[in-house]
Parts: structure tokens; C-alpha cells; sequence
């Protein structure tokens, strides 16, 4: 087992500041997930497509987050939200990212800033992945991070996409939205299976059953947001 100078701690309490929880961060860059997974007493699964959030809930234990499946960030006491992403060792994104659920009825009135997906979204701590699937995931390492609040383009090019979106489904167009719509939001179904339905509007304003959907980003979206903090902090290495 390779040696390393400064060893993780499972996180026994929420990280009280920002600068707190960066570090706690850094001290995960390089380190495998089986390593990770043995000293917390998990099992690493063989493969990660058919373990859905495994990854994001080891280094949840490590970094101390503690908001589980509530709408709210992972962090909230600072406002943070955790995002763990899939990239090749050139460092582009894999797949695309899952922001929240979609709500797809109460719509009416919901302005971008009291979405759940700008609460989400308005600062968010990115730990890359080692996601060639040609590894297994034991050996998988994590990279630097990095933390990101949305500049006025990006928040602009959210907002518009989430209007555009929650506009056909208040319309009852649900089951036309395809994840095509959006340049850096979209909105794909979230089921186990096709039985999983949810409420819905239908095409005229009726109750409709139809699969949950939730909002993803796009790997164009998240690839020029890596790209641009990572050169960032290659400039500016404090």
C-alpha cells in the first residue's frame, strides 16, 4: 500500500468555515477510493454504474456533510453544495451531472432564485473522479478540487434554461422536454423504472402520472467550468 504523508480523517463534525472544509478536501486529491472505503469499513463495489452515489457518499463521511436527500445544500451551514464528477485524465467531465429533482406541479409564480436548483447551484465544491471505467474502482483516484460560484454568463445561461424548461412543463408539455433542450441545463427522467410515476400537467391543465424527472448539467457546461478553475488555480496555486 503506497505510504502517504498526510492521511484523511473520517470527519466527526461539519466543517465550520469554508477554508475548513477545502482542506479537508485537498487532503482527499490522490487518494484511491478503495483506501478510502477500507478505513471507513465500507466495500468497494466492483462496478460504479450499478452504484449510483457511492462515490458521493464515502467522501460525504470524510468531508463531514450531513444534509442527506434534503432539498438543501450538503453543506448548508456555508452554503456549499457537493458535487463529485467522472472526468478523463485529461480532465473532461464523463457524464453529465444530477443538480436535484424537477418539481413538476406548483410551479406557478416560482421565480430562478428561489429554485431549488440556483440553491444548489450558487456555490459548489467539485471533486473530480478518476472515471476511465478500464480502472477498477478501488484504484480510482480523486483529484484536486475545486470550488465554483456561477459568474453572471453562467448564472445568466442557468436561468434562462430553467425558465425555458419550467415554462413548457407549467404548459403541460413534460413529456416533450428531452434532454436536447437547454445549452447547460436539462431535464431527463429519475425513475428505478417505468413504474415509478409521479404527478404531472397534462397538455390541458389536467392531473397526469408520468415518470419523475430531474435537472442534470450538461459535460460541455461542467467541462468549461473545470477547465477554467483548474487553469485558475494552476495560475494562483494559494
Amino acid at each position: 500500500m503506497t505510504e502517504f504523508l498526510q492521511l484523511p480523517e473520517i470527519a466527526t463534525a461539519p466543517p465550520a468555515t469554508e477554508v475548513e472544509l477545502l482542506n479537508r478536501a485537498r487532503m482527499l486529491a490522490g487518494m484511491p477510493l478503495g483506501w478510502l472505503a477500507d478505513k471507513a469499513g465500507w466495500q468497494t463495489p466492483d462496478n460504479l454504474q450499478r452504484a449510483k452515489g457511492w462515490t458521493g457518499q464515502l467522501i460525504e463521511l470524510y468531508l463531514g456533510a450531513q444534509s442527506g436527500s434534503r432539498p438543501e445544500q450538503d453543506f448548508p451551514q456555508l452554503g456549499i453544495e457537493l458535487k463529485t464528477i467522472p472526468v478523463t485524465p485529461e480532465g473532461k467531465p464523463l457524464e453529465t451531472t444530477f443538480v436535484c429533482v424537477a418539481p413538476l406541479t406548483g410551479l406557478n409564480g416560482v421565480q430562478w432564485a428561489e429554485s431549488n436548483v440556483r440553491n444548489k447551484l450558487q456555490s459548489v465544491l467539485w471533486i473530480p473522479v478518476d472515471g476511465r471505467r478500464q480502472i477498477k474502482p478501488a484504484q480510482r483516484c480523486l483529484g484536486m478540487p475545486v470550488l465554483w460560484q456561477p459568474d453572471a454568463d453562467e448564472d445568466a445561461l442557468l436561468k434562462a434554461d430553467w425558465e425555458e424548461i419550467t415554462e413548457a412543463i407549467i404548459l403541460g408539455q413534460v413529456n416533450q422536454i428531452t434532454a436536447r433542450h437547454g445549452q447547460a441545463l436539462q431535464l431527463r427522467p429519475k425513475a428505478a423504472n417505468n413504474k415509478a410515476l409521479t404527478a404531472g400537467i397534462g397538455p390541458d391543465g389536467e392531473s397526469i402520472q408520468t415518470l419523475p424527472r430531474g435537472y442534470y448539467l450538461k459535460t460541455q457546461f461542467t467541462g468549461q467550468i473545470l477547465a477554467r478553475l483548474l487553469q485558475q488555480q494552476y495560475q494562483d496555486p494559494s
